[in-house]
């Protein structure tokens, strides 16, 4: 975080201006198991990338039987909340994709299939986080080119 400190402030931005949104379970799973934790409790870290939506019970479904049909509790437990953050871009492919650091593994089956395998089956957008780099044009002057 400290390495490249415009990058958090571009992503607060781009989460002020609805560029890049995060669901509630995501943003929990990271606030648990990441060092990102701390910084998302600044200030309004958080609520700047949260997405304000509720989730589709359905959808969630679809992508965990894109997992596999029949997982048991323990694969269930495994897979954790990437099936919330496949169902919320599910919702509106037009607009969303899944942004993810998961590379493809299409040899992985089950609970140890991987984000972008499971969205190439289900036809869901799904890029890694240069490519959103890339797209949203980030630059370490990013402030620069808005005046500020």
């Amino acid at each position: 975080m400290n390495r490249v400190p415009e990058f958090w402030s571009w992503l607060v931005h781009m989460g002020q201006k609805n560029r890049i949104k995060m669901p509630i379970e995501i943003l929990e799973e990271i606030a648990e198991k990441s060092p990102i934790g701390q910084w998302l409790k600044e200030g309004d870290n958080a609520a700047s990338l949260r997405l304000d939506e509720e989730v589709d019970p359905h959808l969630v479904q679809k992508v965990i039987d894109a997992y596999a049909p029949d997982l048991n509790d323990a694969e269930i437990i495994e897979i954790g909340r990437d099936p919330f953050l496949i169902a919320y871009v599910m919702a509106d492919t037009s607009t969303r994709k899944v942004v993810t650091v998961e590379v493809s593994k299409p040899s992985k089956k089950r609970a140890n299939r991987h984000i972008p395998d499971v969205c190439k089956d289900l036809k869901v957008p799904c890029c890694d986080s240069f490519q959103m780099l890339s797209t949203l044009n980030f630059s370490t002057a990013w402030q620069s080119s808005l005046g500020e």
